[in-house]
């Protein structure tokens, strides 16, 4: 899309597994490509962000900043 090589990423979904049939169910998998807004700015989904909502949109280094200021706010 963008020229720039990205993964893909897969998800599964199976029947419930509470012993009981499920006819309505059936297994499947996604597969989905990362969400590139530019060839330089990605959105970060991973596991329940694919196959349920997605959440907050920040990058990991992002986070890990708000987590230290955080943690030294707090000593």
């Amino acid at each position: 899309v963008f020229g720039v090589p990205f993964p893909y990423s897969m998800g599964f979904h199976q029947t419930p597994s509470d012993g009981s049939p499920h006819p309505e169910w059936h297994f499947h998998a996604h597969f989905y490509p990362p969400l590139l807004r530019s060839a330089t700015v990605r959105k970060f989904m991973v596991g329940f962000e694919m196959l349920g909502n997605p959440q907050r949109d920040i990058t990991p280094e992002l986070a890990a900043e708000k987590l230290r200021s955080l943690a030294s706010s707090l000593k």
